[in-house]
């Protein structure tokens, strides 16, 4: 698999179900990632529609040096940055909030479909905000730890360091919630 270059290529090429396959295959991942970024799914939601649109509209060129998909989340970061950047003074969104936005998801339903994986998603939510995007991007988008790196903006060491803190305070978390978990 390619991971989206391919249909990338052909858009470019004038095959607009290329456009119609990238946003298919991606879209849910990513906007997982930006609300864990932004901390609101609202916000997300136009992140998400602003990378696409950019990709169809200002047609960036894709050199090669990661992977289509980091390239991506890369775009929709840098957006998602921006958004922040544009909008800090206005309206924020409470921690508690978000976990009430996220329980009502259709989107997230289909991503949580067992009571673990919601009570997961919880005590991620209740993590700092770079602990969740680290967490999402290592283990629910598999991006290795120098993908993570380039898509955070940080080196790899840092990368290490925030997945080992990350995992003991997921940890943690867990705990007090009453699960147990070897592998974290």
């Amino acid at each position: 698999m390619d991971n989206g270059e391919s249909s990338y290529r052909r858009f470019l090429a004038g095959d607009d179900s290329g456009m119609f396959k990238l946003v298919r295959d991606f879209k849910d991942g990513l906007m997982l990632y930006l609300s864990s970024y932004t901390g609101d799914l609202s916000i997300a939601e136009d992140c998400v529609q602003d990378t696409f649109i950019k990709l169809a509209v200002k047609k960036p060129r894709f050199n090669g040096k990661s992977s289509f998909k980091t390239w991506l989340y890369t775009i929709g970061r840098n957006i998602a940055v921006d958004h922040k950047r544009r909008f800090f003074k206005h309206k924020k969104v409470s921690l508690d909030d978000c976990t009430t936005l996220s329980d009502e998801s259709d989107l997230e339903q289909s991503y949580l479909v067992s009571e673990q994986k919601i009570a997961l998603r919880h005590s991620l939510l209740r993590l700092k905000k770079e602990y969740q995007q680290v967490l999402h991007l290592s283990y629910f988008e598999e991006f290795s730890n120098s993908e993570t790196a380039q898509i955070m903006g940080k080196t790899i060491k840092q990368v290490e360091n925030l997945l080992y803190n990350a995992r003991k305070a997921l940890r943690a978390e867990l705990e007090k919630e009453g699960f147990s978990y070897e592998k974290l």
